[in-house]
């Protein structure tokens, strides 16, 4: 089973920052106060997108396609993830 990795504090709702890094291989442990990258922080339906618009070469209209979904709807849907990673860059 794969475990979702957690980005919002269960207790507060602030973002979460990684604390530590361990390497198994040769028991290495790193410190510090580590920030997640922005696709971690995206919702999976957000980070869904992005993959599948990778996977459809960045084509809008094969994606519209594929989520039975308009173009225009497909675009609004890009923009919005556009905007929310800018801001998700700023808040860094």
């Amino acid at each position: 089973m794969n475990k979702k990795l957690p980005i919002i504090c269960p207790s507060c709702s602030s973002g979460l920052k990684v604390k530590s890094l361990h390497c198994d291989s040769c028991e290495t442990t790193i410190t510090g106060q580590f920030n997640l990258p922005v696709l971690l922080r995206l919702e999976k339906t957000e980070l869904d997108f992005v993959l599948d618009f990778i996977r459809c070469s960045g084509s809008l209209k094969i994606m519209a396609s594929k989520l039975n979904l308009s173009y225009p709807t497909v675009r609004n849907m890009l923009d919005d993830l556009i905007n929310k990673i800018d801001k998700l860059e700023k808040d860094v």
